[in-house]
């Protein structure tokens, strides 16, 4: 039998007084996504012929994001949050009046679309006109409770707040997730009542009512209770991250990643990571970040968005928005900021920062320098301490080194500035003019040596006791003025 969902509800419009925050509880995230988020990623999987998403709380914000992600999708505001009941009430209108209806929740990001896929089966096989996804719970407080008859089927669903000492001691509860011919559950849903300690519609009171009108209900139960997982404070949204950690890094693992150490990695749902690649404890991979095989990554090291290619080494670092080529290497302690491009085996090691500069391949910038507005040649190196002087005070200016430049230690390149392929700056020199290819550039004060100046003008200080040692007087002669 062909399976066909042709309308998906999710429902997000609920306060989230609990999460004590001003953005919506819907919009907060894990893993890369919104909770909302990783439920539409979800329903999406069964390809439902209309998306129609209930919002309310923070409408604005929460119909921007919707439209980010899903383009195509309705949203039904629910002025008045009068109950799950009421928002499907809502979402039904306009909807097709025939076929099968998924109705979600939209703080319950671990929904696997495998999962969903076969609720969508059995569903559909046994003919039911509702069939509810369950879940045994170790600690069920909280959620509402399957009611089943002797014979095992569902009778009815009691929300917590409604439920004696007995149906509290159940620990199979109802999961919100729901399966629905359409026609059965616009019939349902218009005649359930407000009598309930919430004073609101349930959209649960539906079960009893198909069960009653048709005894086509069903409760099927979920393997894995994780996946079913609702958020409702800042405690349960940490354990669900958790969750999501463990499932991406295992389905990663299995695909031939090696995580050392998984329960300190985190990884968004968005990123890529290619076989062979290695993960070192303490890193985070976030936003579009993808990683090539035989890369290492960590330990802890945070890559946000960055293209890392076949082979490359990143060590203690933090890149974002950055492009790491084949062999390269970055870090320890290096500061990749967005706009950064190592092209094949560069190099940008310890105590380095690089924003907006293109590295060449096997261009090096080894320690203690930084790097802004750049373009660097291909077999250059960077000398420790250098400075690239790109900002005047009221614009940033642009600072280009050929093939094959040596810049000295602790040179000074003040933008605008070229240095041609193959030229050379002196250590300690202070760039502000362009260096032709070949040449030497030396942009310096000549030293000069004052005789006795410790002894004047230290007398009495560690220094001088340790010159005057090594027999420096007042009256030295011996020592060179240059």
């Amino acid at each position: 039998m062909s399976q066909k969902l042709d309308v998906a509800i999710v429902l997000a419009a609920g306060e989230g007084t609990r999460m004590k925050s001003g953005t919506a509880k819907v919009l907060h995230t894990i893993a890369g996504r919104t909770l909302v988020g990783h439920v539409i990623e979800a329903v999406n999987a069964l390809h439902p012929s209309e998306l129609r998403v209930v919002v309310g709380s923070a409408r604005e914000a929460v119909e921007a994001h919707i439209s980010e992600i899903a383009p195509t999708a309705t949203t039904i505001f629910q002025a008045e949050r009068n109950g799950t009941g009421h928002a499907v009430q809502l979402a039904l209108v306009g909807a097709p009046r025939i076929g099968t209806v998924l109705v979600v929740a939209g703080d319950t990001p671990l929904l696997n679309p495998l999962t969903l896929n076969e609720f969508l089966a059995a569903h559909q096989e046994a003919g039911n006109e509702v069939s509810v996804l369950t879940a045994q719970l170790p600690d069920p407080k909280g959620y509402g409770r399957i009611i089943r008859d002797e014979d095992g089927s569902i009778l009815r669903i009691v929300e917590e707040r409604d439920a004696n000492d007995f149906e509290k001691a159940i620990d199979e509860i109802n999961t919100g997730v729901y399966l629905f011919d359409i026609a059965a559950l616009a019939q349902s849903v218009a005649q359930i009542t407000n009598k309930n300690s919430q004073g609101e519609l349930y959209l649960t009171d539906v079960i009893a009512l198909i069960k009653e009108s048709s005894n086509k209900a069903a409760a099927i139960l979920s393997y894995d209770y994780t996946e079913t997982l609702g958020i409702n404070d800042r405690s349960q949204l940490a354990e669900c991250a958790a969750y999501m950690r463990e499932r991406i890094n295992e389905a990663h693992m299995k695909a031939g990643v090696a995580i050392t150490d998984p329960t300190t990695t985190w990884i968004d749902a968005t990123v890529i990571i290619a076989p062979d690649a290695t993960i070192y404890p303490g890193s985070w991979l976030t936003g579009t970040t993808s990683v090539g095989a035989g890369a290492i990554i960590g330990p802890r090291t945070t890559l946000n968005s960055v293209h890392v290619g076949a082979g490359a080494s990143i060590i203690e670092s933090h890149c974002s928005s950055s492009e790491i080529a084949a062999n390269a290497t970055v870090g320890p302690y290096s500061f990749l900021r967005p706009g950064t491009s190592l092209g094949e085996g560069a190099k940008a090691g310890a105590y380095v920062e690089i924003k907006n500069s293109t590295i060449g391949e096997g261009s090096k910038v080894p320690h203690l320098s930084y790097v802004g507005d750049a373009t660097i040649g291909t077999g250059s190196n960077i000398g420790a301490a250098t400075i690239f002087v790109n900002y005047d005070g009221v614009a940033k200016h642009q600072t280009i080194v050929g093939n094959d430049v040596r810049i000295g230690s602790d040179s000074m390149l003040v933008a605008p500035v070229t240095i041609g392929d193959g030229a050379y700056t002196a250590a300690g020199s202070v760039i502000t003019e362009n260096v032709p290819a070949g040449s030497i550039a030396v942009a310096r004060a000549k030293q000069r040596n004052i005789l006795g100046w410790v002894l004047r003008k230290r007398s009495g200080t560690k220094s001088a006791e340790s010159a005057i040692k090594a027999g420096a007087t007042l009256n030295s002669t011996d020592q060179a003025t240059h």
